[in-house]
């Protein structure tokens, strides 16, 4: 479990206990005995969310639920539809206890909240099933529950990915091929065909230079070996075991926010005016506030000098809500990232230690940790988080906008939106020594979603190559990922190698396709832009890397 799905977990269990929950208030029009019926099960936490999660915390759902079932009552006639809503597992078996004398033909499963339980229960009743993701609500636990599902071959599992209706529509249409007497696995088929022929295609690829110059696969070993990672977890301290070769420490709360409180007040006040100043716009967050996230950040920088580090992650809002740290790290992590240093949310040491690795390989470029949402309906993967730097080049390049907002899931503290440049190519990476594998993809910087919804940057990439890949392996890898500005494919390759991480890759001519990767232990796979070092055997329908 994440800190996001631990935060919400009592709020959940709250609404739980009221059972199978109501449908929403705009249920279907007509009731024809001869349409087939739908059931539309909307998974999330309650109608107002009661905590801090995405979308954010007092989101009212039930527009978007109303709307939802209107407009698919409205524009599917040749169904009948119905709605309910469940919180995890035993609500969604209520409802298919409900459904087993009520003729329903097929389920529409909307992930409203990220990590509630309800499609994997409702994908046992065999029946066909669609999967929807509410973007930038329910992203997270659609991109790892639908990955489960693209890697067990569930034969009944759709799935649809859109900010546009239209293709929820689209989508929810190819019933028909199950209730005119066609399979769930033709309705499945049916599904991926119209999500295929509803993506645009590839835009103008890749991205202007940007000067790019990096280091050796020897000397960012070096580097590496030189760093240092605090990981801030809990009230712990002491050494941890290596990162990629990089030493890494456990460090208290107490130690941070000591440092928090001992951090010069007069300097506080006057980094605050300096973000405060330089910000386009500063919305919601007192002065206050920003003094405090100033005194954290000094505090960090004090904990990291004493330590001789160059890297730190905090479990940010356990320690916050615990009442264990007084400030958010958000503005901190920000400074941390210009200055060429690493500051990483929510203590995700392998997101660190890739952070750690390719700063050094980029000379200074900072990462941005992200939790990434795709969008078909506009070829996009969306990199989403409340903090990131605005000198994606290093300390040294251009500054980009930034605004300092609160902290978009619970409306508190302070964070940043940072408006990253676009016309770029970016690459997208995470490490993990104990796999010894990488994942890698890269894309073009086309964008940045001002959505209020979820965390407030939001940079949107063009991928390169195929989209369909990006949804595996994130019930494998989880929802993090590192992105950077430049065409990092060949250092990240041979960084690889100089890890001692097993590959193959064959040159690819223009315009074929690309061979075979035959990874050590695992079956062949077949790549475009994507590789993966080699690790434990998975099924060949896997990407080879996202």
């Amino acid at each position: 479990m994440n800190r996001r799905g631990f935060l919400v977990k009592g709020s959940a269990a709250g609404a739980a206990a009221l059972g199978y929950l109501a449908a929403p208030r705009l249920l279907a029009a007509e009731r024809s005995a001869d349409k087939p019926r739908i059931r539309i099960v909307y998974s999330l936490h309650a109608p107002q969310q009661p905590g801090p999660d995405w979308p954010n915390q007092g989101f009212d759902f039930q527009p978007v639920m109303d709307r939802i079932t209107g407009e698919l009552t409205r524009r599917c006639p040749d169904f009948q539809f119905v709605a309910a809503m469940a919180t995890g597992e035993e609500q969604a078996k209520q409802v298919l206890a409900g459904d087993q004398t009520a003729g329903v033909a097929g389920y529409v499963v909307y992930q409203l909240n990220c990590w509630n339980r309800v499609v994997q229960t409702i994908a046992t009743s065999g029946k066909p099933v669609l999967y929807a993701d509410f973007q930038f609500g329910g992203s997270g636990g659609f991109l790892v529950y639908t990955a489960a599902f693209l890697r067990a071959k569930a034969p009944n599992v759709g799935f649809v990915a859109s900010s546009n209706l239209d293709d929820l529509v689209a989508a929810v249409n190819c019933f028909r091929v199950a209730t005119r007497g066609g399979s769930v696995a033709e309705f499945v088929t049916a599904t991926a065909k119209a999500r295929a022929e509803r993506t645009p295609k590839p835009g103008n690829l890749p991205g202007q230079a940007d000067g790019l110059k990096t280091l050796s696969a020897e000397d960012c070993l070096r580097r590496m070996r030189e760093s240092r990672i605090l990981a801030v977890r809990d009230q712990n301290a002491g050494p941890g075991q290596p990162m990629m070769g990089i030493p890494l420490d456990h460090v208290s709360f107490a130690e941070v926010n000591e440092a928090w409180k001992n951090a010069d007040k007069a300097e506080s006040a006057a980094v605050a005016d300096r973000w405060q100043r330089d910000a386009t716009k500063v919305e919601g967050v007192s002065h206050e506030t920003l003094v405090s996230s100033a005194a954290f950040y000094l505090g960090m920088k004090d904990v990291l000098k004493k330590r001789g580090a160059n890297a730190i992650t905090v479990n940010c809002l356990g320690g916050f809500y615990g009442g264990h740290i007084h400030a958010y790290p958000c503005l901190g992590f920000h400074q941390l990232l210009n200055d060429g240093l690493v500051g990483a949310c929510e203590c995700d040491v392998r997101s660190t230690a890739t952070m750690v690795a390719m700063t050094a390989l980029t000379q200074g470029r900072p990462g941005y940790i992200s939790d990434p949402v795709m969008d078909t309906s506009k070829r996009q993967i969306i990199y989403a988080h409340c903090v990131a730097a605005n000198r994606a080049f290093g300390p040294a390049g251009a500054a980009n906008p930034f605004e300092i907002l609160t902290h978009s899931e619970d409306r508190q503290g302070a964070s940043v939106r940072s408006v990253l440049p676009v016309g770029y190519l970016t690459t997208t990476v995470e490490f993990d020594h104990n796999r010894k594998e990488v994942l890698f993809h890269q894309g073009k910087a086309v964008a940045n979603d001002p959505d209020d919804r979820a965390c407030r940057t939001k940079l949107c990439a063009e991928p390169v190559g195929d989209l369909e890949k990006l949804f595996t392996q994130w019930d494998q890898w989880g929802w993090h990922r590192v992105t950077y500005y430049g065409d990092l494919k060949q250092p990240v390759f041979a960084l690889a190698d100089a890890l001692g991480y097993k590959w193959s890759r064959k040159p690819e001519a223009k315009g074929v396709s690309p061979r075979p990767c035959q990874l050590a232990g695992a079956p062949v796979t077949r790549g475009l832009t994507d590789y993966r070092t080699a690790g434990p055997s998975l099924p060949a329908q896997d990407s080879p890397a996202t």
